[in-house]
C-alpha cells in the first residue's frame, strides 16, 4: 500500500493486532507495524504515542460517553440505575469495535505490561464516574463504591461478551450481570 492512501490510523491498528497475535506484543516493534501497515514509523507516532496506544486509544471516548451517560440519566436514578445508563452507553461503544474488542483483550491478557495499563485506564474511569456521581449528589463513599463496582461490572460482562460464541450484545450481558449483583446485595 502507497503512503498516500487513506485510513493510516486504521491500517497501523490493524497492522498491530495481526502482529501482536503472531509474534507477542513484547516482540513486536512499532518499526515493524509501521511496515506492515505500508507507513513509516514517523506516521504511526502521528496517531499513536507508543505501541500500547494501539490497544488503548478510544478509552477516553468510552470514558467520556459513560460519564455523559450518569449526567443524562433521570434524576429519580439510584446510584445503580446510574451505572446502569453508563453501561448502556459502553454498550454502543463496544458493539462499535466489535471485532477488535476480542483480539484485543487477548492481547492484553497476555501481557503484564498491557494488563497493568488497563488497570490505570480502568482506575481513571471509575474517578471520573465518581465525579460524575458526586455531581449528581451522591456522597463520596458511594460515589466511589457505585463507580468502581460499575466497572468491576463492566469487565465481568465484556469477558464474558468477548467470548460468547453467539455474540449476544454486550447490553444485554451487562443488564444481567447488573441483576444479578442486585441479587447478590439484596439477600446479604
Amino acid at each position: 500500500m502507497g503512503r498516500w492512501q487513506p485510513d493510516a490510523q486504521v491500517r497501523l491498528q490493524e497492522a498491530a493486532l495481526a502482529l501482536y497475535g503472531e509474534r507477542g506484543y513484547e516482540e513486536t516493534t512499532v518499526a515493524e507495524i509501521a511496515e506492515r501497515a505500508g507507513l513509516t514509523k514517523r506516521t504511526f507516532f502521528r496517531y499513536f504515542t507508543d505501541k500500547r496506544e494501539v490497544l488503548f486509544r478510544g478509552s477516553e471516548l468510552l470514558e467520556q460517553q459513560m460519564v455523559a451517560a450518569i449526567e443524562a440519566a433521570p434524576a429519580s436514578a439510584s446510584a445503580l440505575g446510574l451505572i446502569g445508563a453508563a453501561l448502556d452507553a459502553a454498550a454502543i461503544r463496544f458493539e462499535e469495535v466489535r471485532e477488535f474488542a476480542g483480539p484485543r483483550h487477548r492481547i492484553i491478557a497476555s501481557s503484564h505490561e498491557l494488563q497493568e495499563r488497563e488497570l490505570i485506564k480502568a482506575a481513571s474511569l471509575a474517578a471520573a464516574m465518581a465525579g460524575a456521581l458526586r455531581a449528581r449528589g451522591l456522597g463520596d463513599t458511594t460515589a466511589a463504591l457505585a463507580a468502581r463496582t460499575g466497572t468491576t461490572i463492566m469487565h465481568v460482562a465484556f469477558e464474558q461478551w468477548v467470548e460468547d460464541p453467539d455474540q449476544t450484545p454486550f447490553q444485554r450481558i451487562a443488564r444481567d450481570v447488573l441483576a444479578q449483583l442486585r441479587e447478590i446485595a439484596s439477600t446479604g
